[in-house]
């Protein structure tokens, strides 16, 4: 379901478990950040951030403030309970009511994850980086849940048609598992198209995940609805967040 600021996930999540994915529209933003950017990191206005973040706390019925992390395009991920402000990791992990993990896309794969009895949640920010050095392992580890009992939602992310990449991605990825070759498709300029939701879908039914939702928004190609750092350059971030209920 869309809303004015946010997508809501469709997935079978329990009860008690909520998702969102932010959209660009229904922000205070102007310029290359026009809409509801939520990035403090990329030279908006800081007031306008704030503000962004407080209408979308409104909307969202937020009883705390989202968990926000110092992305690096990094393996790493944190428990909620030991989060500080400034931590860099790329995924973050609660297991208890009332923290709100949060992670900021602008291309890059948001991913957000739950287990089915509504006990752990988790979102990791999964590029092509992330994917490769193993973003998505490490916050499956830390779920205390097997992999067949988690579900897994692919938010908006760029398309393979959008998504060309050097021989490089497509020889790393290979390197590690030969059957993610079918997820890239050369182009005429020598380059490959890289099919970044259908990586981590693979990835994830590789680890165990049978649930795996979402995956059909693109960024670049949407150019009303979502911000786009490939399309762009200087852009917005949204935010897809998860979190248990008190």
């Amino acid at each position: 379901m869309t809303r004015a600021y946010f997508i809501e996930p469709d997935w079978p999540v329990p009860a008690g478990v909520r998702a969102l994915s932010t959209v660009r529209t229904g922000g205070v933003s102007v310029g290359p950040y026009q809409g509801l950017n939520l990035g403090a990191h990329v030279g908006d206005a800081p007031e306008a951030v704030a503000t962004n973040r407080e209408l979308l706390a409104r909307a969202a019925g937020l009883d705390s403030d989202p968990l926000w992390l110092d992305q690096v395009h990094s393996p790493r991920a944190v428990n909620a309970a030991d989060w500080q402000a400034g931590v860099q990791a790329d995924a973050c992990v609660a297991l208890s009511g009332g923290q709100v993990c949060a992670i900021m896309t602008a291309d890059c794969l948001p991913v957000l994850f739950c287990d089915q009895n509504g006990q752990s949640v988790a979102a990791a920010h999964a590029g092509w980086r992330g994917l490769l050095s193993g973003v998505l392992e490490s916050t499956l580890f830390m779920m205390n849940a097997p992999p067949s009992k988690i579900l897994a939602w692919i938010g908006p992310g760029i398309g393979q048609q959008a998504f060309e990449v050097g021989g490089e991605v497509r020889e790393a990825f290979v390197a590690q598992d030969a059957g993610a070759a079918v997820f890239f498709v050369p182009n005429p300029a020598g380059r490959w198209q890289a099919d970044l939701p259908g990586l981590a879908r693979h990835r994830l039914n590789g680890l165990g995940l049978e649930r795996v939702f979402g995956g059909d928004l693109c960024t670049a190609s949407d150019p009303q609805r979502f911000f786009s750092y490939r399309r762009d350059g200087q852009c917005g971030r949204m935010a897809s967040m998860v979190w248990l209920e008190k």
